[in-house]
């Protein structure tokens, strides 16, 4: 592939002509298998693609406010120091108690340019965000407010969010099928192999559609 990060068109590229199976594939092929996130993480929306770059927050359960706290604090300056084409990325862990993503947080971080949002937690106003047409993977669907539930307890740090452990600007790629994270140091060859592996599955297509035998393709082409 010719283009790399920070190359106009390089984002676009991957979500209009790569698709979350075959990057999990080729991720696969050289030793690193868990990096599809788990088959709960799921997009509001199957028609939406994303691709960003990670910004982590790690929450924790909590069940008290402390006077004068503000739980939202560490949330509000991960969302306030957003890029374009970044991707806010929470770890909200196993209770189902926390839903730190809404309505409002995909309107602060669209207009910051961000790519959309990851989350294993729960998230809310879904009608609003399907309308703006922003992409969210979420953990569930409820309407809590995670005030009282739980906390950024710290951001920009390695977390493990649907069962993938995410450092930092790695590469974070989502449609329809899932979420598979992209650690930042093969990223090259993963998005070179995985655009060699499209080419050869469209090719692969088209002779199963004119009615070649599914063996004879494989052993052509080697792709399945």
């Amino acid at each position: 592939m010719a283009l790399k990060r920070g190359d106009k068109g390089f984002l676009d590229a991957i979500r209009t002509k790569l698709y979350v199976a075959v990057v999990s594939d080729v991720l696969d092929s050289l030793g690193h298998t868990n990096q599809a996130m788990a088959a709960s993480i799921r997009p509001l929306d199957d028609s939406l693609v994303l691709a960003g770059y990670a910004r982590t927050g790690l929450y924790q359960d909590i069940y008290h406010i402390a006077k004068g706290e503000n739980p939202y604090e560490l949330e509000i300056a991960l969302i306030d120091d957003l890029s374009a084409d970044d991707v806010p990325v929470f770890a909200c862990g196993a209770s189902g108690r926390i839903a730190p993503w809404g309505e409002l947080l995909s309107t602060a971080s669209r207009a910051r340019g961000a790519a959309g949002c990851v989350t294993d937690g729960l998230t809310r106003d879904i009608r609003a965000i399907r309308e703006m047409r922003f992409p969210v993977f979420h953990g569930g669907i409820g309407p809590l407010d995670s005030k009282g539930r739980g906390k950024a307890s710290q951001i920009d740090v390695p977390i493990e969010c649907g069962g993938v452990r995410i450092e930092p600007g790695d590469l974070v790629f989502g449609d329809a099928d899932g979420v598979v994270v992209i650690p930042a140091a093969l990223e090259q060859q993963v998005l070179a192999s995985a655009f060699e592996k499209v080419s050869g599955e469209n090719k692969t297509r088209q002779d199963l559609a004119n009615g070649v035998k599914l063996r004879e393709v494989f052993e052509r082409y080697g792709v399945l």
